[in-house]
């Protein structure tokens, strides 16, 4: 990934092909918020992708910060399985907590997500190639996460 500090005005794109690299995306991704219908799974192509509302942790603007659309996709994906996620309702809302990875025979394993309110997807990959991009420009956020509010998450 580099030693490099993003520019807080330009649109994070980051790769992801170890560990230590995963871990950057997760920070990237926390707060992060996507609709249960945004995350598809696409056997044949062997991958998945999920489209999120990104809190901009690396240099958001204005008393509540910014938020961004973001495209998290992994490739070589051998399977998907979600636990506490509300599959029948696209429209729910889901916040990202943290990704991370479950080796298996190297290098592949399992990278995990898990998300507020106990949900969680296991994704068993041949090996970590993961990308994530944003892809719509920033807009200020109505609130800042709040982690010992107990209330909804913001769209």
């Amino acid at each position: 990934m580099g030693d490099e500090v993003p520019d807080p005005c330009r649109p994070l794109r980051l790769l992801a092909q170890d560990e230590d690299d995963l871990q950057i995306v997760s920070a990237a991704l926390q707060d992060a918020i996507a609709h249960v219908g945004d995350i598809r799974y696409e056997p044949k192509a062997r991958t998945l992708t999920i489209m999120f509302n990104r809190y901009r942790w690396e240099g958001a603007e204005g008393p509540c910060g910014e938020r961004v659309v973001a495209a998290l996709q992994f490739g070589d994906v051998v399977r998907v399985r979600q636990r506490g996620l509300a599959s029948e309702d696209p429209g729910a809302l889901v916040s990202c907590l943290a990704l991370g990875f479950e080796a298996g025979e190297a290098p592949g394993g399992q990278v995990l997500m898990r998300f507020s309110h106990g949900g969680d997807l296991a994704v068993e990959v041949e090996c970590i190639d993961a990308m994530l991009a944003d892809v719509s420009q920033a807009w200020p956020a109505t609130r800042a996460p709040d982690h010992m509010a107990d209330e909804g998450v913001e769209a």
